[in-house]
């Protein structure tokens, strides 16, 4: 089964290698040890400085692609059943209907929490980048601001991406996916069920379904006197 395109493809292979020549960089130029193996400070620093201005490109062009933005929206929606894979417990839409905490839509709750981390990051430690970059058009407090900023979250990067990856590693089928934009039928099946139903029926989306689901029980509770 198909699972990304080329371009999701291509846009996490570039994201993933401007993010790592952004962290090796950022170690060189932070950590004593590192520094005095690598030498050269300044070239390390412009490569980092033009990393990081790169670093948006592949997001914004993947905007040009239809199944990036499909997965962008799916990405942006949190429902319950989210809330129940991240407690681990069991959510029922229906009396007797309850559905296992990892079965739910493309992606699970801490792929969409990863997901909106990154974008948040990008954003904000390409700003912070830009100040620190033309310092002499800020004054010391927002340069300060922005270092501050920009040192923190580079140091929540890492452990994410860390995370990110240990959990990628562990996954086969996962790994697979992004590589060759495939998976297998059995894995779809055992970890996204609604995902496979979708492919099959694409005009039945389960976020969209979700979502009908919450409105009409919603509705249902109104009442009838209003």
């Amino acid at each position: 089964m198909q699972r990304f395109t080329r371009a999701q493809r291509y846009v996490h292979r570039s994201l993933a290698i401007i993010m790592f020549i952004l962290i090796a960089t950022a170690a060189a130029l932070y950590i004593p040890d590192i520094s005095a193996v690598v030498g050269n400070r300044d070239l390390v620093k412009t490569i980092h400085s033009y990393a990081g201005f790169i670093l948006p490109i592949p997001l914004v062009l993947a905007l040009f692609s239809l199944a990036f933005r499909r997965d962008a929206q799916e990405l942006n929606r949190f429902h319950p059943r989210d809330w129940a894979w991240l407690k681990r417990q069991q959510y029922s839409v229906e009396p007797g209907v309850t559905y296992p905490t990892r079965e739910y839509g493309k992606f699970n709750a801490g792929q969409k929490l990863n997901g909106a981390f990154t974008v948040g990051a990008i954003i904000v430690m390409f700003v912070t980048g830009l100040v620190m970059f033309f310092s002499s058009l800020f004054t010391d407090d927002i340069r300060t601001g922005a270092t501050f900023v920009h040192d923190w979250l580079a140091l929540a990067v890492v452990i994410v991406v860390t995370g990110h990856t240990y959990k990628a590693f562990a996954d086969t089928q996962a790994r697979k996916g992004m590589r060759t934009g495939n998976v297998s039928y059995v894995w779809a099946e055992s970890h996204y069920p609604e995902w496979v139903l979708a492919v099959a029926q694409p005009e039945v989306h389960p976020a969209d379904k979700d979502q009908r689901d919450d409105q009409n029980k919603s509705e249902s509770n109104k009442d009838p006197a209003q």
